[in-house]
């Protein structure tokens, strides 16, 4: 099952998406919810009920009020998550860019899934990406997936974990480098580095539409797997390539370490990380290292990025130059 969140009349619906045609759920049955927060909240009530209303959809018993999904405004699925965090599931992703610092993989990688909390109320969904002058001081996308959870839990295990997992997305963990880095050398954030933006769309797909895709976690790991290709093109020209199934730590086992002495809810959204050269400061970093007079290539206003995993749609945006001059790095205080 497909669901989208939509504008409409000034607050979000949630639809069906079936052969490009938006249901509203509300029309398709009374107990379905006409959005994704609520949805989320009595997911196991109402999941069978959506999912018998998806399956006579697809089965050709459709309603006349179909909206088509290119005429509307498409929100971020989940446009009003409980919390945001963000892992580091790909090991190629890691590897590259301690490698292009020249320093050591660190080997705590391969001990346990990170992650960090970022900005739950800079979610976005295709459309225009806002962004401050010091934003686009090597201003950078991030090609990863993400999930939501659909029922509350604590403690859970890596081998229980999936099934609190109501669906998956593409997000793109948009960055501000020099930001990022330079607080980070204070031993905390990321902060003001991400917390401007962070899109997921276009659409939420829930476990059933990817079974086909499933494959074996990797060696020693738990939890489902998913052999998906990744993409993203900036300006028409793609940059990027992986696959979800070079997902070194699962969803289920981030999901285990999210979820010990704390209480997950539905609504929480949870990203990867960046796959394998999936984004600009691994690709730079990796030229610069081969060819020192590589030029290094950045998100300037107007760029169009454009964000596909197979299964779950593409994810489109554009960057705009807020009207503003004001600059947060011009503040530092000099020693």
């Amino acid at each position: 099952m497909k669901l989208v969140t939509y504008l409409r009349e000034e607050t979000d619906q949630l639809a069906i998406l079936v052969d490009g045609l938006l249901y509203n759920t509300q029309d398709l049955h009374p107990e379905l919810p006409n959005n994704m927060q609520m949805f989320l909240m009595v997911w196991e009530d109402v999941i069978d009920i959506a999912k018998h209303a998806d399956a006579r959809l697809k089965a050709g018993n459709k309603p006349a009020n179909g909206i088509p999904v290119e005429s509307v405004q498409i929100l971020a699925p989940i446009p009003f998550p409980t919390s945001c965090r963000d892992g580091y599931a790909f090991r190629q992703h890691v590897a590259a860019a301690r490698r292009n610092r020249k320093v050591e993989m660190i080997p705590e990688f391969d001990e346990y899934p990170i992650f960090y909390f970022t900005n739950h109320n800079a979610i976005q969904g295709p459309g225009k990406v806002a962004c401050m002058p010091d934003h686009f001081d090597k201003l950078d996308f991030e090609l990863e997936a993400a999930i939501v959870v659909c029922k509350p839990g604590r403690n859970i295990t890596a081998a229980e974990a999936d099934y609190y997992i109501g669906g998956f997305m593409i997000m793109n963990d948009m960055s501000a480098r020099t930001l990022q880095m330079e607080e980070m050398k204070l031993n905390l954030g990321p902060a003001k580095g991400k917390d401007f933006s962070t899109v997921i769309g276009p659409m939420l797909v829930t476990p059933d539409e990817l079974e086909a895709f499933l494959i074996p976690a990797k060696p020693g790991h738990t939890g489902n797997n998913y052999n998906l290709k990744m993409t993203c093109k900036v300006n028409g020209i793609q940059v990027s390539e992986g696959n979800m199934g070079d997902m070194d730590w699962t969803f289920a086992e981030i999901l285990e370490r999210c979820a010990y002495g704390a209480n997950i809810l539905p609504g929480d959204v949870i990203g990867s990380g960046t796959v394998g050269t999936g984004c600009f400061l691994e690709l730079n970093g990796t030229g610069k290292l081969n060819d020192p007079a590589y030029q290094e290539q950045w998100l300037q206003p107007g760029d169009v990025v454009e964000m596909e995993i197979a299964g779950l749609g593409v994810l489109k945006n554009t960057i705009v130059k807020e009207e503003s001059d004001f600059s947060i790095l011009a503040l530092k205080k000099k020693p």
